[in-house]
């Protein structure tokens, strides 16, 4: 007769190895859950996904659940790492592998193609996301409307583009996008539907968004992997000495921090209007639309380095004009105080963490670039002719850097 006690202490001591510490999944710390049919310690999200395919996975806990010895004996013998050396063995170095705090339908198709439809046991497996090409159908936006439309998209790696077409396929593509500033990440809580995914890329320097849904979460995926697979082939072709290392952060990109805040202009004199901020930390743009589904940008605001004179503040303005919101931010660049209003003190509290966490990295070489078309994207965009002279002294000081042709 198996001993209760005895086998919950052991399998508490398993939990706590090193190589079974973290969930078998999605790398959460303390895992209080196991499969004792892949001998694997989860953690209770994952754990809820494995529930669902009980022809492969059988979950109990390890602290309220009885437990034979055999059981036990098979949760030793296997743990963690051995299901990762054979479930994991030929990931392709693009596919995302989802973390804790990622969406539901990521981490549930991650466990899916590890356990159930055994993608990664074969090194030569065919997966339609390795494909050359990956068309098929999504449901798209519309631009002034608001309405979800089915269209038809086409994902090429020979020419590193991805096309969509209306009705009249006759007619060609509605649009074609150059994966080179492509980005993709799921967003359903924004979209409204649990498999959203929203696709960034660049027009003449300005940002323009796509959203879009499958409704079957496999698909969905499979498109996300799809754009990182290019992304990586474009990347590899454009960066060949580069290691797989250095480009995955750049494949694509979940964005630091999102939400409402109130701005005013560069004078500070003009009314607050209400705008959706996304902080794209890897590019050091602080991005804001008129609403968070908004396809093509208002504006941007680069964020430096403090070596370069940026940093952030809480603040508590006063003379202000319209503001609704009294928990300010101030962020000061080389050129000019930018002042935004925050609903809560939690919110301020985030967006200044979050900015400073930015302005702590020290700037690349192609932060410079991005720098000076930000501020030309900003002339645009205010007709000013002091900002105009301030592109002329940024660009002939980033002419006189020894970085600029290291960027360029």
């Amino acid at each position: 007769m198996a001993n209760r006690e005895k086998n919950k202490k052991t399998l508490l001591e398993l939990a706590k190895l090193s190589q079974n510490c973290c969930c078998a999944d999605c790398g959460a710390a303390d895992p209080d859950w196991a499969s004792c049919t892949l001998g694997i310690f989860v953690c209770l999200n994952c754990s809820g996904t494995h529930r669902n395919l009980p022809s492969v996975s059988r979950i109990k806990s390890i602290r309220l659940d009885f437990w034979d010895d055999e059981l036990v004996q098979f949760m030793k013998a296997n743990g963690n790492r051995a299901a990762k050396n054979f479930y994991e063995k030929f990931v392709p170095v693009f596919y995302y592998q989802p973390q804790p705090d990622d969406c539901e339908v990521l981490r549930e198709q991650w466990i899916r193609a590890k356990y159930e439809r055994m993608e990664f046991t074969e090194k030569n497996r065919e997966r339609p996301y390795t494909a050359g090409v990956f068309e098929g159908m999504l449901w798209k936006k519309g631009k002034d409307n608001g309405q979800f439309l089915e269209r038809k998209f086409v994902l090429s790696v020979h020419d590193f583009t991805l096309k969509y077409y209306k009705e009249d396929e006759s007619k060609g593509p509605k649009a074609t996008i150059s994966v080179k500033d492509l980005n993709a990440t799921f967003q359903p809580e924004k979209i409204g539907h649990a498999y959203g995914l929203q696709i960034t890329y660049c027009v003449d320097h300005h940002t323009r968004n796509l959203f879009v849904y499958h409704k079957n979460g496999q698909e969905i995926v499979n498109w996300f992997n799809a754009i990182r697979a290019i992304r990586h082939v474009y990347l590899k072709t454009a960066f060949p000495t580069a290691s797989d290392g250095d480009l995955i952060p750049w494949i694509t990109r979940n964005y630091l921090k999102e939400g409402y805040m109130e701005k005013t202009g560069p004078l500070q004199r003009e009314p607050f209007k209400k705008r959706w901020f996304i902080l794209d930390s890897l590019n050091r743009k602080l991005l804001y639309f008129k609403t968070q589904l908004d396809a093509i940008e208002l504006g941007v605001v680069f964020i430096g380095s403090e070596n370069h004179g940026y940093s952030v503040r809480e603040c508590v303005p006063k003379g202000t004009r319209g503001n609704k919101w009294k928990c300010g931010v101030i962020v000061e660049t080389p050129d000019r105080q930018f002042v935004f209003m925050c609903e809560q003190e939690r919110d301020q509290r985030e967006w200044v963490e979050a900015l400073k966490t930015v302005i702590s990295k020290p700037m690349m070489p192609q932060d410079y670039t991005s720098k000076i078309i930000t501020l030309l994207i900003r002339c645009e965009s205010e007709e000013s002719k002091q900002c105009l002279h301030i592109c002329g002294i940024a660009l002939s000081r980033w002419h006189e850097s020894p970085l600029c042709v290291k960027a360029l």
